[in-house]
């Protein structure tokens, strides 16, 4: 049973703060979502806990079984469980997938490979172009997806997997993921503005992100709530003043006084 602990996390790019005091922990086969407004961090944490060098951590501590990742390279903390599936996956031409995992796991994963990418209904003749060449981004997610089943990290950042997907893809990504979680173990933290991927993906604690921080957490039900409430209304209801984090534009002193300097 292993166990990743996020405690009192703060980080800032730019000198602006994004991440204001995050608390989290996910332990062995649970599986975790984390729902929150545009600009309120929720990509930033994933940055963060990859070791992401434009952020830079002010406080706080990311562990895997008591040993710190702060401070260490983005590899290191791949190599100590951690796995990203990125909202915008990179291409890499000339690098079939089974050429990246079987580099990343030491040993030839072709079969395995070609056995994940069925399960999630990646087409086969990808599998011999680049890593993400000319894919759709519905294929960009299958294809993260067969990574992190080859691969079998201790713990999967999903950072919007559900993105580029459709209904019939979401079921079976979100299918395969809640197996891994199931029968391999794999702590998951998914990031989502969905409900919908939820529904196959059966997470134990859906947890709310406001403004650089976890503000709620819950079961299920909260994200059917989010869904039919909205942000700002739990907002006001947890007395919270502000939902993101983004920094407010230089004002146009020759623009429109009512316009929405962030749109």
């Amino acid at each position: 049973m292993s166990e990743l602990r996020i405690e009192g996390l703060r980080a800032r790019v730019a000198g602006h703060e994004i991440l204001r005091g995050v608390d989290l922990v996910i332990g062995s086969g649970e599986v975790h979502a984390i729902m929150g407004p545009n600009g309120s961090g929720k990509s930033t944490l994933s940055h963060v806990l990859m070791g992401h060098p434009d952020y830079e951590v002010t406080d706080g501590s990311i562990t895997i079984d008591g040993t710190e990742l702060l401070g260490r390279p983005t590899w290191e903390r791949a190599r100590a469980g951690l796995f990203l599936a990125m909202q915008y996956p990179v291409e890499v031409p000339g690098v079939p997938l089974a050429t990246l995992v079987g580099a990343a796991c030491g040993e030839d994963r072709a079969e395995a490979v070609a056995r994940e990418a069925v399960a999630v209904g990646l087409r086969p003749e990808l599998l011999d172009r680049g890593v993400n060449a000319e894919f759709s981004g519905g294929e960009k997610k299958r294809a993260e997806t067969v990574q992190l089943a080859v691969l079998r990290p201790a713990f999967a950042l999903l950072d919007e997997i559900d993105s580029g997907l459709d209904v019939d893809g979401l079921r079976e990504v979100a299918r395969r993921v809640a197996a891994l979680a199931r029968s391999e173990g794999v702590g998951v933290c998914a990031i989502t503005h969905y409900a919908r991927l939820l529904e196959d993906l059966g997470p134990d604690r859906v947890h709310v992100f406001l403004a650089g921080r976890v503000a709620l957490s819950g079961g299920p039900e909260l994200a059917v709530e989010l869904e039919r409430a909205g942000y700002e209304s739990l907002a006001r209801d947890l007395g919270v003043a502000e939902v993101s984090v983004r920094p407010a534009a230089e004002p146009d002193p020759f623009g429109d006084p009512t316009a929405d300097p962030l749109a």
